[in-house]
């Protein structure tokens, strides 16, 4: 079995590449979603992705723009998927602390997004493909350009986090306190939620939204109920990520079966076997 994956690397290595540095950003990212119970963010600000990039596919089709080329690159539906994934988060990080609960205001954008996406590509048969496509998640096909994206993206995102680890950590778990010591909670909350944004913006266009919000709340879900506080989340949650996605490529590879919903079906099982843990180490302790 890794004979046959050593073997499909010289074909496939950009896909497992990407594939892991995905995984990476996003378990990062996941650990404050998780920290802060907003999983249903991840959903939300996948779903308005796809919105975005449905929305890019139908001024492709007007008359009157078609003629402009840079609307039918994959740069341009790349941008529209980025910037509406960023809009969910501001929207729901801004309206949320209103008089609406956040999760009405998250649940209200997952359901405009997945409904909407569908309604503007429904007399479209490329945009609709692309958009089930989207919905069913394929990392195949990625390239040295999203590798170097998503490497980069990974990097700054790691050298954030370890820069103003103490900060991050205090305002995911405790805004009132951070405001309190004198931290200005809008701007981080803003800044946070533009870089969420823009990770599971590109994520869901070179990944697709099962493997995108799978890798963003799975891994740090795990991590939650086998670590004991969250400061090891930023450790275990990258680790869970990678290894469980290595398992699957090697896996999907193996029974030629697509690794992107192999990995995510992992991650599953590993947190079913999470939830265990916790139980057997409650009742232990009691």
């Amino acid at each position: 079995m890794i004979h046959e994956f050593i073997a499909s690397w010289a074909l496939f290595y950009t896909t497992y590449i990407v594939g892991w540095l995905i995984s990476l950003l996003l378990a990062l990212v996941g650990v404050l979603v998780v920290a802060r119970d907003q999983i249903f963010l991840g959903a939300a600000m996948s779903q308005a992705s796809t919105l975005g990039i449905a929305l890019a596919l139908s001024l492709g089709s007007w008359t009157a723009i078609s003629a402009w080329g840079w609307v039918h690159t994959d740069a341009f539906l790349s941008v529209m998927a980025v910037v509406f994934s960023v809009l969910a988060a501001l929207l729901t990080a801004r309206v949320g602390a209103g008089k609406e609960s956040h999760e009405a205001v998250t649940g209200w954008v997952f359901l405009v997004s997945a409904s909407g996406s569908i309604l503007i590509v429904s007399h479209s048969p490329h945009g609709l493909d692309e958009i089930h496509r989207l919905l069913l998640s394929s990392i195949i096909g990625a390239t040295s350009v999203d590798m170097w994206t998503f490497g980069a993206l990974a990097g700054v995102t790691a050298l954030m986090l370890a820069a103003t680890y103490r900060r991050v950590l205090l305002f995911a778990l405790d805004p009132a306190m951070a405001a309190a010591v004198g931290m200005r909670i809008t701007p981080w909350a803003a800044i946070t939620s533009a870089w969420l944004g823009l990770a599971v913006g590109l994520s869901i266009r070179s990944a697709g939204m099962l493997y995108t919000f799978g890798c963003l709340v799975l891994p740090a879900l795990i991590a939650k109920n086998i670590c004991r506080e969250v400061r090891p989340m930023f450790y275990v949650t990258p680790m869970v990520a990678i290894g469980t996605a290595t398992v699957g490529f090697v896996l999907a590879d193996h029974y030629d079966d697509p690794p992107a919903q192999m990995t995510v079906a992992l991650l599953c099982l590993l947190l079913m076997a999470a939830w265990l843990f916790r139980r057997l180490r409650h009742g232990g302790a009691t």
